[in-house]
């Protein structure tokens, strides 16, 4: 016999504080590894594409 769920509860809890110590410097290293990794699977990309 299936089990039917007709209702569904989902609690979140967000906080908009930034870490302790200088949150700027880390803001700026997130991004400059965010863009590191978008970089580096765009030339796997390319180089796949450049295999066939």
């Amino acid at each position: 016999m299936p089990i039917e769920i007709k209702e569904l509860h989902i609690k979140i809890n967000v906080e908009d504080k930034p870490p302790a110590g200088n949150p700027g410097k880390t803001k700026q290293q997130e991004k400059e590894q965010i863009i590191a990794a978008c970089v580096e699977q765009v030339m796997e990309i390319l180089s796949k594409k450049e295999e066939r």
